[in-house]
């Protein structure tokens, strides 16, 4: 466990003068305090030990005093009284408390044609978020690194034709800015988990930003990772579990589907399932999607290939859209058999839950 830390929750649209008080009180007890936006208000985190915490509770403008000893207090579950988050990803599309979202497309932009038959498919079969990555991060420096730029105007063109929302990846703190109006969701791939200035630097946009796990990380790095990005002030993170590496050579990965319940217990943040990368096999996509979605995911991100035999990248883990169509079915099937979720928190995102 971390040092005890106290998070003060401000009241939404306090002013300026309230949080100025708070801070002046803090540091009377000779703490360090630190300023959060948090939606329509801010949180005061103080690090050290308070001797008069309860005296801030009774300040103007101060709504909630929290104590923890977490080593990630923005991501656990205190902050949120126990419910859960809920991310707008684009309008009518959230995620979390119940609105399971899939995420599907190819692993990499290779053409026009590619992404357009793609998109139109995935859409039809019922996606709500088109994946394609414009950059990819490969092991081999001669592999397809995907087509930069380029793939990112492709990627455009086909939400404007579909409407789908993109999530692509985001490698370099130079490139979220020119990136950031033409995306929907920045991903920060496994590889890039601990890329502390990148996260650092996502904290502060104002889109969802899809965190996967390290491929050798444990769940409390993991959290830790998104801590980063909470510290900012974006609190509109999506964790992604997929798959992490083990002694099994059969499957590409271990896909690592306790830590869907395990996770949730300890964050209000919404966890999807990437059973393309976390097995590495066509066959096993389907299987693990429903397991993902039993084990209580807010959702999968799947990879989908019109032509997965001619694909660039990853084509052996790729559905096809017949059979990604075939999926979208059963999960439709199963949906309604799944326990009702928790309750949520009641201003997350940015958007009221009703």
């Amino acid at each position: 466990m971390g040092n005890k830390r106290t998070i003060i929750k401000m009241q939404n649209s306090t002013s300026n003068v309230n949080v100025a008080n708070v801070f002046q009180k803090v540091e009377k007890e000779g703490c360090k305090a630190r300023f959060i936006p948090y939606y329509d208000g801010c949180l005061v985190m103080v690090e050290g030990t308070m001797k008069r915490e309860l005296a801030l509770q009774g300040l103007p403008g101060v709504m909630e005093v929290i104590t923890t000893d977490s080593l990630f207090p923005l991501a656990g579950k205190e902050l949120t009284g126990g419910k859960s988050s809920i991310v707008k990803i684009a309008p009518g599309v959230t995620i979390g408390g119940g609105n399971r979202v899939v995420m599907a497309g190819p692993c990499a932009v290779e053409n026009r044609q590619q992404i357009r038959d793609a998109a139109l498919a995935v859409k039809k079969a019922g996606a709500s978020v088109l994946r394609g990555g414009a950059f990819k991060p490969r092991s081999n420096p001669y592999a397809f690194q995907g087509l930069g730029s380029e793939g990112i105007a492709l990627l455009r063109e086909a939400k404007e034709e579909t409407g789908l929302p993109i999530v692509t990846e985001v490698m370099t703190i130079e490139a979220i800015e020119w990136l950031e109006p033409h995306i929907d969701i920045f991903q920060v791939g496994a590889r890039n988990m601990q890329n502390f200035p990148l996260l650092k630097a996502l904290g502060k946009v104002d889109k969802p930003v899809l965190l996967k796990r390290g491929a050798m990380s444990t769940v409390d790095e993991w959290l830790q990772a998104a801590e980063y990005i909470l510290c900012g002030g974006n609190f509109n993170v999506i964790l992604c579990e997929r798959g992490i590496r083990s002694f099994e050579t059969r499957t590409r990965n271990t896909l690592d589907l306790n830590i869907v319940p395990l996770v949730k217990s300890l964050s209000h943040l919404p966890v999807i399932v990437d059973p393309s990368h976390g097995t590495g096999i066509r066959s096993l996509v389907t299987p693990m999607s429903m397991a993902s979605l039993a084990a209580g995911a807010d959702g999968l991100i799947i990879e989908v290939h019109p032509r997965s035999e001619e694909a660039l990248c990853d084509g052996a883990q790729s559905l096809s859209c017949g059979e990604f169509s075939q999926l979208m079915d059963m999960i439709s099937r199963l949906i309604p058999a799944l326990p009702v979720q928790e309750e949520t928190e009641k201003i997350c995102g940015a958007i009221p839950v009703i």
